[in-house]
């Protein structure tokens, strides 16, 4: 199917035709709530550090009901290894992890306290 599509574009002046299309690349994301003493204590601003040292992007947030939420894309095993370091380095202040996950278009760029 690729050679076929790159051929197309060759012939069409580099222009996929309208009648065709292209699958829009998948990449794994989790949205994570973190229940427990995790406002207030620099939570949000660890995450941010913590996701410097992994190929992620998505953002971290406070929520009305006192639970933090991260969101996360990336291969399914640099996001797990950075929910695990996080996890890891605030261990004191969570008392309930939930995940939810799958694959999506991806929709994130970088990574940001919201």
């Amino acid at each position: 199917m690729q050679i076929e599509f790159r051929c197309v574009c060759r012939l069409n002046g580099g222009r996929v035709p309208p009648n065709v299309r292209v699958p829009m690349a998948e990449i794994h994301h989790e949205i994570v709530h973190f229940s427990g003493h995790v406002q207030g204590v620099g939570f949000r601003y660890t995450v941010l550090q913590v996701a410097k040292g992994f190929e992620v992007a998505g953002h971290v947030s406070n929520q009305a009901d006192g639970r933090v939420t991260l969101e996360a894309e990336g291969a399914p095993a640099e996001v797990a290894a950075f929910v695990d370091a996080v996890r890891e380095k605030m261990h004191g202040y969570i008392r309930k992890v939930e995940r939810s996950g799958g694959a999506r278009v991806a929709q994130c760029r970088g990574f940001a306290i919201k």
